[in-house]
């Protein structure tokens, strides 16, 4: 079975299940405690944030460990409008994001906060322009992703960060950079970020654990209560062991972030010509997307069934984020992007690994073409 899941988690670097391994074994002492064997579990976690500062060019005293991305989501935007409250209750975001910032925006909306969420073009992009007509004297944060995990769009957050602080310095500036780290360059003082969330086990890290970075001066309402850990700001008895692992993984990510994306590149571009020559398929990635993804519909069929054609052809791939893709309605990013239901309702999702070669790509596009000529002769069938 070749897995082209990626973008939704990855297998763990050797390294980084032998790390975690060998703390699960010596260092199981509470980080809290007083005694020495807590001080050693202790003093790896300094070293871990240390490791992910260095890698994010922040300070260490600026980087907060979670239980994943989604929490460091959750904490980043409903922190920041609870604990910025006084300032007004309106937020920014856009109708593309991913479930973890959308719903955590929906839940405030039901709350009595109000959200402007800023639509992309018809390839996934959003406006810088649009984002800053939405800024207001009482706008307490926007939160733009990245990259979109679902079609690899890479948002222009340079500019979005410039003019959100034109219009509204005090207005906080969050970035969702769980598709992006690891392959893309990440410049949070450059963007003028105030808060960037991270995922280890999209980088072939461990899951259950997660990164926040917040900008020194920010503060955050809490989420979690029941002890000071992470400077009071989520209690919790710490993962040494994923934290730990985690900033190896980070640290591995930044450090082949250039060769990732020269190996990904041509993979991608080969599969993106290819898919082009497919009558039956419509593109959704832009050319100049993220160097592993790549999203395509077939319209008029359901890509629930088309991903379990290729799944018995011996391909493991997705839909949309895996935090959806079990849905049945048609992908909220596409609609968004004003795709009809049919291109909608038929999307796939490609996304690569550093294990991937030209041979596994040639193998995909033949479980392609064998797929689409199955299904149409399964459809003319049934008629």
């Amino acid at each position: 079975m070749l897995y082209w899941d990626y973008a939704a988690a990855t297998p763990p670097y050797e390294d980084v299940v032998k790390t975690m391994e060998q703390i699960m074994k010596l260092h199981y002492a509470n980080p809290s405690s007083l005694h020495r064997a807590g001080s050693e579990a202790a003093k790896l976690i300094r070293r871990s944030r240390e490791v992910c500062a260095a890698a994010l060019s922040v300070q260490a005293k600026e980087i907060l460990f979670t239980s994943g991305a989604t929490e460091s989501n959750n904490l980043a935007i409903k922190g920041a409008a609870l604990q910025y409250q006084s300032r007004g209750r309106h937020l920014i975001t856009t109708e593309i994001e991913h479930p973890s910032v959308y719903e955590s925006c929906l839940q405030l909306q039901r709350n009595g906060w109000e959200i402007t969420f800023v639509a992309p073009d018809c390839n996934g992009m959003i406006d810088p322009e649009r984002v800053a007509a939405a800024v207001r004297r009482d706008t307490v944060l926007v939160s733009v992703m990245h990259v979109n995990n679902e079609i690899g769009t890479v948002q222009p957050l340079m500019e979005i960060g410039r003019l959100i602080k034109s219009v509204n310095p005090r207005t906080l500036f969050h970035v969702d950079g769980v598709q992006g780290y690891g392959k893309l360059a990440v410049d949070l003082k450059g963007w003028k970020a105030d808060l960037y969330s991270l995922s280890p086990h999209k980088i072939r890290g461990p899951r259950g654990a997660g990164l926040l970075y917040i900008k020194e001066g920010i503060q955050l309402f809490p989420l979690l209560s029941g002890g000071s850990h992470e400077e009071g700001l989520r209690a919790g008895t710490e993962n040494v062991p994923a934290i730990v692992a985690s900033s190896k993984a980070v640290r591995m990510g930044g450090e082949q972030r250039e060769s990732f994306y020269a190996r990904l590149l041509p993979l991608r571009d080969r599969l993106l010509r290819f898919l082009h020559s497919v009558p039956e398929f419509v593109i959704n990635s832009r050319e100049d997307g993220a160097p592993h993804i790549v999203h395509f519909s077939y319209p008029g069929m359901k890509g629930e069934v088309f991903a379990r054609k290729l799944e018995e052809l011996g391909m493991a791939v997705s839909t949309r984020s895996a935090c959806s893709s079990r849905l049945a309605e048609p992908s909220r990013v596409l609609l968004s992007m004003g795709k009809d239901v049919s291109v909608a309702s038929g999307g796939i999702r490609i996304s690569f690994g550093d294990s991937h070669t030209e041979e596994d790509v040639a193998a995909l596009e033949k479980a392609l073409i064998t797929a689409v000529r199955a299904l149409k002769i399964a459809e003319g069938g049934m008629k």
